[in-house]
């Protein structure tokens, strides 16, 4: 297993224990954030995936909601996922889609202002 990505938007060095990893569900792309706050340009631009899957899994499958974090609507089958590496945590949210993923991020994440 690497020790550190590339940031998918601005090409800086992501170590494990740092940044953002999101990834399409099901499915094999995924991107890595430095910044919870780059993920808006990217999203903006297209969403461009890389291929594969980072190092994303949350610590047991239940930690994870069944509803987006944006709108509260139940997640279909295909959605995102977006953990988030602090040290030796993950702290993972879900989304419906990329836009709400974006809307979420603009709005400040987790701590940010209600949809």
């Amino acid at each position: 297993m690497t020790t550190s990505e590339s940031c998918t938007w601005c090409q800086e060095t992501v170590g494990r224990g740092e940044g953002h990893r999101a990834r399409e569900e099901p499915g094999a792309r995924s991107a890595v954030f430095c910044r919870l706050e780059h993920v808006v340009p990217w999203a903006m631009q297209g969403a461009r995936w890389e291929e594969g899957h980072p190092d994303t899994a949350p610590p047991g499958e239940q930690s994870l909601k069944k509803t987006c974090a944006r709108c509260g609507q139940a997640l279909a089958d295909e959605h995102v996922t977006l953990v988030r590496h602090r040290g030796e945590h993950r702290i993972p949210d879900a989304f419906c889609s990329v836009d709400h993923l974006a809307e979420w991020a603009n709005a400040g994440g987790r701590y940010g202002r209600p949809a």
